[in-house]
């Protein structure tokens, strides 16, 4: 029995999933990789099981949204954002991004103590050996082979060090980061 190509949905969710698979499994993405070199011949390969749901961390949007809302009342970043700039001439929008830069720094040094990932000076050369942290420094570029890898150190990258965010009540509206006000 001759199978049909599977159609353009199927196609869609064929690569999602295997997309997924290739992220969580590196012997299916080693396994995939060979395939479309040509390397093994066309059998079946048993999927990769999705990750279990407890696996999977739904981060809390309350922090982000007090974040939001400290960079809001400290620097109207909000505002500042949802502005149409395109109506202001570069002198305007200079001294309220200057505004904006102070009231966010502010911010920034307030609740978070940051360093950077890596200690050499930008532009410096630097070796990733084998087994370098993925997480904390991304390899752009002409990308080919295996580490250890020389290249040129063009960010050094922020690392949190430590957070201060104020504690909130309970009955607090996260998604509201910024009040109407009405002057009366």
């Amino acid at each position: 029995m001759t199978r049909q190509p599977p159609s353009l949905l199927s196609r869609i969710a064929l690569a999602v999933s295997s997309f997924f698979s290739i992220i969580a499994s590196p012997e299916f993405a080693s396994r995939v990789e060979q395939l479309r070199e040509g390397e093994l011949p066309v059998t079946p390969v048993t999927p990769v099981a999705a990750p279990a749901a407890s696996a999977v961390q739904h981060p809390s949007e309350a922090p982000a949204l007090q974040l939001l809302g400290l960079l809001q009342r400290e620097a109207r970043f909000i505002d500042f954002i949802e502005e149409d700039v395109a109506l202001y001439g570069d002198a305007d929008i200079g001294a309220a991004a200057r505004v904006v830069h102070e009231g966010c720094r502010k911010v920034l040094r307030e609740h978070f103590s940051l360093e950077p990932v890596r200690s050499e000076s930008e532009g410096s050369r630097i070796t990733l050996a084998a087994g370098f942290d993925a997480t904390q420094v991304r390899v752009t570029g002409n990308v080919v082979g295996q580490p250890p890898f020389v290249g040129s150190l063009s960010h050094r990258g922020w690392r949190v060090t430590d957070t201060r965010l104020p504690h909130q009540s309970d009955s607090h509206n996260h998604a509201i980061v910024a009040q109407a006000e009405v002057e009366l």
